[in-house]
């Protein structure tokens, strides 16, 4: 008897695969965080019993492995097209934009030790832009890390600021307003009123800026080291 026989007989409501049970899992976590996944609650969420699941899954840990891969398939591929400072600036775009939907995954996607094959081909091609523009191996190596460190970094903070939420700015501009008028924090106030709570302020317009002033750096960089 087949997995999938196995999966339709052991529950009506739904007919099960290895594909709907990883979207599910995607699905569960997008809504409601990592640590609502178990494989009751994931049985739960598919109208599916416990058992049902195990027979596309082995535990938790390989859904994890196959959620971190599926994450990484939505990021664009980076490629020379244009040069490996677009490609670098695509990259990061996307990655961002990825992790704007799924949030969850900015700690886990380099926590996985069994990589998937999505991931694996994410960093082998940005590896490879990187080394044929030129870096060598101890560059491209500081590059990558450079590069996401900004990325992740840049991730996590755009999903916890309080700005970013369904509350209008100015419900959170008073009271940090009055927090800071004090005279106590001249700066902290200066910034909050003439940049961060004037209208059409958005956090992520940063996100381009910081990320130019590191490929600035960094071909400059290639270009010395080149010579």
């Amino acid at each position: 008897m087949t997995a999938e026989s196995v999966g339709a007989s052991t529950q009506g409501r739904v007919r099960l695969s290895r594909e709907k049970v990883l979207n599910s899992a995607l699905a569960l976590v997008d809504e409601s965080g990592i640590g609502s996944l178990t494989i009751r609650s994931l049985a739960q969420a598919m109208g599916a019993k416990p058992m049902a699941i195990y027979h596309y899954v082995a535990n938790k840990d390989e859904i994890l492995d196959s959620l971190v891969d599926l994450v990484f398939s939505e990021i664009d591929l980076p490629s020379d097209h244009g040069g490996w400072r677009v490609g670098m600036d695509r990259r990061a775009n996307s990655v961002r934009a990825v992790l704007q939907r799924h949030t969850w995954a900015i700690g886990l996607l380099e926590s996985r030790t069994s990589p998937g094959p999505a991931t694996l081909d994410h960093h082998e091609a940005t590896l490879g832009v990187l080394r044929r523009a030129g870096f060598s191996v101890a560059m491209t190596a500081h590059a990558y890390a450079l590069l996401d460190s900004y990325i992740y970094g840049f991730a996590l903070q755009e999903s916890a600021l309080p700005l970013s939420g369904p509350e209008p700015v100015a419900d959170i501009a008073q009271p940090m307003r009055e927090l800071f008028s004090g005279g106590k924090y001249p700066y902290l106030y200066e910034i909050a009123t003439e940049r961060v709570l004037q209208p059409g302020y958005s956090f992520g317009d940063e996100f381009e800026i910081g990320l130019n002033v590191i490929l600035d750096a960094l071909e400059d960089w290639i270009s010395h080291h080149s010579q």
